[in-house]
């Protein structure tokens, strides 16, 4: 079982132990309207802060440029539902998202990766279709930077505060009590890097769940913790409801069920009081420290429609352009080419060199490649930023091709090594080996799935690579059950 399935089945084992525990009762949870709500928020979910539109925190520039770009980008259809993975079948998120970042950063979650279209400035080779999209996401990054430092000057503010007291203070606008925050350096927790753009419509969202454990009402996006980050870093979001007879969406509002508001809670507590804080227009909220860890949140439906742009500090120490190319770059470093005949031998045919380019060899094909291409051409219109780079990728995957079959040879013909070496050589090989032809009848099936047809052709995930026997542009067959036999047969 892949680890992002084990996660999932251990959560749910976790979610039905607390509906069991709870009997049918719901747990209490105060709003604003609520005598100890103050008390409550302060005493258990002390990480959280909001900045209301009205306060003005956020520059009237600023708010204007970021729900005008959000306008824009659902009007151009930037904005498209997700086919992710969840207990090993494939679902459509209710949310209609897109992704903007630094360039050459991805972000995943539930066995889907996204690829950041890049928000900075025109001029910097972001490849977009026309000045127009540029400069909208341009926005995204400007909020960006707003919210990088509100979020270090709080936290740093009460780190002082806290040397200075000997103790954690009381939060006044974006302190926090600081909290154990594990490994990741102080300036890389406050580094966002990436936004997940959010667009929810509850008229066109054909099924909202009810909140099941307080009772809080209908949920656009059900309790969760947002997964793949640095830990301990924080997350700042930006709400911006529009259209519909509930546009005042106005914090006073969501005790009638006509607003949006985050949900919180201790994660799989059953005794703690839940909170939930009312979103207005143009409203800020942020979770500091560990609260993304030790709690849960969930967003309540409103009437109205609403984006959000969720900034975070994606942990991105294998998710980004460069370092896959380095990794690439590393398995190639194996293959050597004769300048006068162009044959190709492998430098090492050492077990432990082998392994190390073959899983190098998956890692480029089922983390960058199929997942590219199974979200089909859904930005090529808007942005061709990676078009290049994963073209040059595909080159890379194609020698590996070359050099898995080079070890093949050398593990199937006697020779270059003793019956001994040729042994060690093909078990390091087989388990890789094995895992790749599993995988790829996973995409297969995953690409060729009932919902994956639902979707127009140029948002519908692409089977590729994929290509025939005896195609003369690759060494070794699609599929692999022979060799893998053969492999086997030499163990």
């Amino acid at each position: 079982m892949k680890r992002s399935d084990a996660s999932v089945k251990e959560k749910e084992i976790k979610r039905q132990k607390l509906l069991q525990d709870l009997e049918g009762r719901q747990i209490p949870f105060l709003t604003p309207r609520d005598a100890g709500f103050q008390q409550l928020w302060c005493s258990r979910y002390s990480s959280l802060a909001v900045q209301r539109a009205e306060e003005g925190a956020v520059p009237r520039g600023l708010h204007e440029a970021v729900q005008a770009a959000l306008s824009m980008l659902l009007q151009r259809g930037c904005f498209l539902r997700d086919l992710v993975r969840i207990r090993e079948r494939d679902v459509f998120t209710a949310v209609s998202r897109v992704l903007l970042g630094r360039p050459g950063l991805t972000y995943k979650y539930l066995g889907t990766r996204l690829f950041a279209l890049p928000w900075e400035a025109e001029g910097s080779g972001s490849g977009y279709s026309d000045r127009e999209l540029s400069t909208a996401c341009q926005a995204f990054e400007e909020l960006n930077c707003y919210f990088c430092t509100e979020v270090e000057s709080g936290m740093m503010r009460d780190r002082a505060k806290e040397e200075e007291d000997g103790a954690a203070g009381q939060r006044d606008s974006l302190s926090s009590a600081q909290a154990d925050v594990g490994t990741a350096p102080f300036c890389s927790r406050t580094q966002l890097n990436v936004t997940l753009l959010n667009y929810m419509d509850p008229a066109q969202m054909s099924y909202l769940k009810e909140e099941p454990y307080f009772g809080m009402g209908r949920m656009a996006v059900s309790w969760h913790h947002d997964e793949g980050l640095v830990p301990g870093s924080p997350v700042a979001v930006y709400s911006y409801s529009c259209g519909g007879s509930a546009d005042a969406g106005s914090a006073e509002s969501v005790e009638d069920g006509g607003g949006w508001a985050v949900g919180l809670k201790v994660a799989w507590d059953i005794h703690t009081p839940g909170l939930m804080v009312p979103l207005g227009s143009g409203d800020c909220y942020y979770m500091l420290d560990d609260l993304n860890t030790t709690h849960q949140h969930c967003v309540l439906a409103g009437q109205s429609a609403r984006f959000s742009s969720t900034h975070r500090a994606a942990e991105c120490s294998t998710g980004t352009l460069g370092y896959i190319q380095r990794r690439s770059r590393a398995a190639l470093d194996n293959l050597l080419t004769d300048p006068v005949s162009g044959s190709k031998t492998l430098h090492s045919v050492e077990p432990s060199a082998l392994r190390r380019c073959e899983e190098i060899h998956n890692e480029v094909e089922f983390e960058w490649l199929r997942q590219y291409w199974f979200q089909g051409r859904r930005f090529e219109k808007f942005c061709s930023w990676w078009s290049q780079p994963m073209q040059k990728l595909e080159e890379a995957w194609r020698e590996m091709e070359t050099m898995t079959q080079l070890a093949l040879a050398v593990v199937d013909k006697e020779g270059r090594l003793d019956k001994k070496s040729r042994r060690e050589a093909a078990e390091a090989l087989l388990p890789i080996i094995a895992e790749r032809q599993e995988l790829r009848q996973l995409w297969r099936t995953r690409c060729q799935s009932r919902l994956a047809q639902t979707l127009p052709a140029d948002e519908a995930p692409m089977f590729h690579p994929y290509w025939r026997d005896h195609d003369p542009s690759l060494p070794l067959p699609f599929d692999l059950k022979t060799i893998i036999q053969t492999l086997e047969s030499l163990l």
